[in-house]
């Protein structure tokens, strides 16, 4: 695989943008939210890497532009992006996702690297972001979040990385698809206990949907039928709880540790207080040592 040339080289040496690395965010629904800045950015780019030509030709096709154009993502980062990277100081790449900001739950994250490692000139034009509309719309509190993405398919995996921000004071932001979402919800509850939370679709459309309630009430809302497309899952966070004191923790770790591992009474004991898992870990690691002597 090669990459394109130019198609259509400017004119006018005024008109060109420094070569480097442009982040260009690109709408999550509503043509109509491209930026201005997005749009010229886009016109000027000698090459767009982008995740899918035929997602991104209709954005084009929307605001009357044609670049050259080559695919980016999972399949092929490792072997495109050297590419990438090669042309960086002669030419404006411009990296695009499907909808939304770059980077979030995409390798882009690996180009920018490189290139920063490089020493090219990078920059972003920001824009939509699904997450981050997600949360406004929701209701929920946006002092302090925490974008998760999308969770582990496989039970397992997915109940330990619930865990794993069950204690966590702040909003939880995760991705989700349609058919999965209702084992999701249930997951999180299971997990993370019957929190608020906020199911959001269809963002910016014509058929924008938020349903805020508990997760005991999301999961009977979607059982019976399932909602089609991407989802943003927001989930409030844990509720404030009374500093436990060190004998009542001291308690509750020895009663864990009968059963589990410490890693996994630490896990326990930090879901039921709202303690910090690590402090709870070296707790917990101090108390088995002195049992054990």
């Amino acid at each position: 695989m090669t990459l394109p040339d130019q198609d259509m080289p400017l004119n006018a040496q005024a008109d060109k943008l420094r070569p480097g690395l442009y982040i260009v965010a690109t709408p999550i629904g509503n043509l109509s939210d491209l930026s201005l800045r997005a749009v010229d950015t886009l016109k000027r780019a000698d090459l767009l890497a982008v995740e899918d030509s035929r997602v991104t030709a209709k954005l084009l096709h929307h605001v009357g532009i044609k670049r050259p154009m080559i695919a980016y993502h999972d399949h092929n980062a490792d072997y495109v992006r050297p590419q990438l990277l090669s042309r960086l100081n002669q030419e404006v790449i411009v990296l695009v996702s499907d909808a939304g900001t770059p980077l979030i739950s995409d390798p882009g994250f690996k180009l920018v690297r490189d290139a920063r490692a490089a020493g090219a000139f990078i920059t972003t034009i920001p824009g939509p972001c699904a997450a981050i509309a997600a949360l406004t719309l929701s209701g929920l509190p946006s002092d302090r979040f925490m974008f998760i993405g999308f969770l582990p398919p496989k039970e397992g995996a997915k109940k330990t990385a619930i865990e794993e921000v069950a204690a966590v004071s702040a909003t939880l932001i995760f991705y989700e698809t349609g058919p999965r979402l209702v084992a999701t919800l249930t997951a999180l509850q299971q997990g993370l206990g019957d929190r608020e939370a906020a199911v959001v679709r269809e963002i910016t459309k014509k058929f924008e949907e938020c349903q805020t309630e508990k997760l005991s009430e999301l999961i009977i809302r979607y059982q019976e039928k399932s909602p089609k497309g991407e989802i943003v899952l927001i989930v409030s966070p844990p509720e404030k709880k009374a500093q436990a004191d060190k004998v009542e923790v001291d308690t509750l770790l020895k009663a864990a540790l009968e059963d589990h591992p410490v890693g996994k009474a630490a896990a326990l004991v930090a879901k039921k207080t709202g303690l910090s898992r690590q402090l709870l870990y070296d707790q917990a690691m101090q108390l088995r040592q002195r049992s054990q002597k």
